[in-house]
């Protein structure tokens, strides 16, 4: 087992975190905390998988997927921004109704076999030495697509009017609601973002990085390594493409660390102990848990991204917030 295989394996399952990530990222620079990622997630990849069956065709699976996703993230703003529900109580109430209409609706879909997406070379950079096989060689286009949303998402939010006006939102609401900026609309409109990000996330993982439909297990937790990857990118969407392609390639490599007696051009140690491949599993997530902790603690420290307003309900004419 090589670098290269690593780090092709890497990009594809960070390309799932870094948009349900980036999707996050919209929705809390708004002030929405939305801890529903996962049930977005799962809903989005069991909608994705069985329009794709339905229709015959893989890219109108992604569309419904998004759709689900963003629909179902609506629920979640009207509980929170019309109602002023408590946010972490809404956003993991939305994991649970996420979950159940994945199971339910989903019944039936294991062991079919829908269009997926196809995967795709890009020419010339396709042969740059190590890196070209890894970043630019059997990928879906929505990978691709991953390489641009990162930076494009970065400059949207810091350097745009649009995005001037969504961090102003997360900041202050109510200065943001005095110069005519409408708070409840922009809350509305990267609520639904974040939940048509989720959506393709999970879209791309049942038809593309792991085709097929295995219930809870076509997730397995993603949703929650999104949030904690908001939280350790401190809400900088390049930090969390970073964060998204290291977890990604540490998932692959402690695979990896369970099977070949050679790994990376060494003797693999960890060949025989396979009574230990429970904890090498635990890993990715026990670093991630790491990683929240600390991230948390600096945003603490120095609030460095961190919305102001993330959490808080914002009502007109309360113009402490």
């Amino acid at each position: 087992m090589n670098f290269t295989i690593i780090l092709h394996a890497g990009i594809a399952t960070g390309t799932v975190l870094l948009f349900a990530a980036i999707g996050e990222i919209f929705t809390e620079r708004s002030g929405i905390l939305n801890l529903g990622v996962e049930g977005m997630m799962l809903l989005g990849a069991m909608a994705g998988f069985s329009a794709s069956l339905s229709t015959g065709n893989a890219w109108l699976g992604v569309l419904v997927a998004m759709f689900a996703g963003g629909m179902l993230s609506l629920a979640h703003g009207v509980v929170t921004i019309h109602f002023q529900a408590d946010q972490v109580v809404s956003g993991l109430s939305l994991t649970f109704l996420g979950t159940g209409l994945a199971l339910v609706l989903g019944e039936g879909l294991t062991g079919q076999n829908p269009p997926l997406l196809l995967d795709y070379n890009i020419p010339l950079l396709e042969s740059i030495p190590v890196i070209g096989p890894a970043l630019f060689q059997d990928h879906g286009i929505l990978v691709y697509v991953g390489y641009l949303i990162a930076p494009l998402a970065w400059f949207y939010i810091n350097k745009t009017r649009p995005g001037m006006h969504l961090r102003a939102v997360g900041q202050k609401p109510s200065a943001a609601d005095s110069v005519g900026v409408n708070v409840y609309g922009i809350r509305y409109l990267y609520t639904f973002v974040g939940g048509c990000l989720a959506g393709l996330a999970g879209a791309i993982i049942s038809l593309s990085v792991s085709p097929g439909w295995y219930s809870t297990q076509t997730t397995s937790g993603q949703g929650w390594i999104a949030v904690a990857l908001v939280i350790f990118a401190q809400w900088n969407p390049l930090r969390a493409a970073l964060g998204g392609y290291l977890f990604g390639m540490l998932r692959r490599l402690i695979l990896d660390l369970q099977g070949p007696r050679i790994l990376l051009g060494f003797a693999n140690p960890l060949y025989i102990n396979s009574n230990y491949s429970f904890f090498l599993i635990m890993m990715p997530y026990l670093l991630t848990i790491i990683a929240l902790i600390f991230g948390s603690r600096a945003v603490a420290k120095k609030r460095a991204g961190s919305p102001s307003a993330l959490g808080l309900p914002y009502v007109r004419g309360e113009r402490g917030k």
